[in-house]
């Protein structure tokens, strides 16, 4: 019983997967903070754009 609890401590592969999951959720908050920051200017920038194509 005592091999088997040391060997699960010991066992890492779940941490890789926790890893991921870490990262993608910070990517996750930068991408929505830079498009809640940024969002009008880029619609904004995208209104021009369409307005000089329709001319």
């Amino acid at each position: 019983m005592l091999k088997f609890l040391k060997n699960f401590w010991n066992d890492e592969k779940g941490q890789s997967m926790s890893e991921y999951g870490l990262i993608l959720a910070l990517v996750a908050v930068v991408a929505i903070t830079t498009l809640t920051l940024l969002g009008d200017n880029i619609m904004q920038m995208f209104s021009d754009i369409a307005d000089a194509i329709a001319q």
